[in-house]
């Protein structure tokens, strides 16, 4: 499947809109929009209009958009398994390394941030590094929760995160990573959530000088998953990769929107995010917002989507966009891409004696392949690839 410009025509059962600095597409329109704030009352309720949430279906968040959701029932558990030399805390509201990284944008992220009672706060030592992951279980167990995480690592540690959410429960979160000088972090943040579970949620990360950050969302489960991450650099040399990964089924809503703020100088950003959907309703959206400051001069830049439609009745809304105020940058650049299952691959195995079933299985693996190798622990990719698979058994 080639790449396909934003501007190129969406292929039916897809719609692919966006265009570099059009107000209406671009992060122009999104920073024009309420500044970010820790308040929520510094935000107007949404109404589905605006920018940042003309593609949410608003009536499904549960009241986590205009106030009304309060926390209730068990909401979520959270815990935590973490090698030597790693900090583990529990804090209030009052911890000054609360919302460093980031500040809220949207008037959920401020809702979270304003709701929370207690936070974790992971920190890893300076100079270590990590034989082991850092695991975060977070499962939902019913009700209303709001949450807020920070996961910091000291100059030049290396560590490895996964952060698990499963179980059933309405839920809005900030997590804050930060990376100080020479620190390399991964992140593999999975939603395997029951089928009735909405999940809202910020992620910010500040990176140090030449500091390595690699990201890799997974989103299978939930009734509406949205996730916004973002990134902005502390100093020159910072790297950041943003991967994603999504199986979106019938009547699932799947938003992921990502910014990247090259603020600095002579810093690398990759996005890579695919998806696959089937049945009647499924609805994935992926917004890639790329700025490239005027002093972000030396930046290197590329962002990527690809969607594959199982079936009829799915919808991908894939919107790249890409603000550069500099020309004195290494590379910039973005592809958007949706298209059908390929019949001629499938025809191609079946011919030699593969059944359907297993030719659909190889097809959509090899898809999603490059990004399952990104996780790097072998027992979560298995589980990946397990859940893939149990996906395309349930649509034959």
């Amino acid at each position: 499947m080639a790449d396909a410009q934003q501007n190129s025509p969406a292929p039916a059962g897809s719609t692919t809109a966006g265009a570099i600095a059009v107000a209406a597409e671009s992060t122009v329109a999104t920073r024009m929009s309420a500044p970010p704030s820790f308040d929520v009352a510094d935000f107007p309720v949404p109404h589905g209009r605006e920018e940042e949430w003309r593609f949410t279906p608003l009536a499904r968040l549960r009241g986590l958009h205009d106030g009304t959701a309060v926390a209730s029932g068990e909401g979520v558990k959270v815990d935590i398994e973490a090698p030597e030399g790693v900090t583990v805390e529990t804090v209030g509201r009052e911890d000054e390394r609360l919302g460093r990284a980031g500040v809220p944008v949207d008037r959920v992220a401020a809702q979270a941030y304003s709701s929370f009672e207690k936070a974790s706060v992971v920190t890893v030592a300076k100079e270590a590094v990590l034989a082991e992951p850092i695991r975060i279980a977070v499962h939902g167990q019913g009700g209303t929760a709001f949450g807020h995480q920070v996961i910091e690592l000291g100059a030049f540690a290396e560590a490895v995160v996964v952060i698990d959410h499963t179980g059933d429960a309405v839920l809005a979160a900030n997590i804050d990573y930060v990376l100080g000088d020479g620190a390399k972090l991964t992140v593999v943040s999975v939603q395997d959530w029951d089928e009735t579970a909405v999940h809202v949620a910020q992620h910010n990360a500040l990176i140090g000088r030449d500091a390595s950050f690699k990201s890799v969302v997974v989103t299978f489960g939930g009734d509406v998953v949205r996730l916004h991450p973002r990134v902005r650099y502390a100093a020159p040399g910072g790297e950041a990769e943003l991967f994603g990964l999504y199986f979106t089924d019938a009547g699932q809503h799947q938003e992921h929107r990502l910014l990247v703020d090259h603020n600095t100088p002579h810093c690398k950003s990759n996005v890579a995010y695919k998806g696959a959907l089937q049945g009647q309703g499924a609805h994935a959206v992926w917004i890639g917002d790329v700025l490239i400051q005027a002093a972000a001069e030396g930046t290197d830049t590329y962002e990527l989507n690809r969607n594959l439609v199982l079936t009829d009745g799915a919808r991908v809304d894939s919107v790249p966009n890409l603000e550069i105020e500099t020309g004195e940058i290494t590379g910039a650049g973005h592809a958007s891409a949706t298209g059908r299952f390929d019949d001629e691959q499938l025809f191609y195995l079946m011919s030699r004696g593969i059944p359907e079933v297993e030719a659909r299985r190889l097809v959509v693996r090899g898809f999603f392949a490059e990004l399952v190798q990104q996780i790097g622990l072998p027992d979560v990719q298995e589980r990946l690839l397990a859940k893939i698979e149990a996906e395309l058994e349930a649509s034959v």
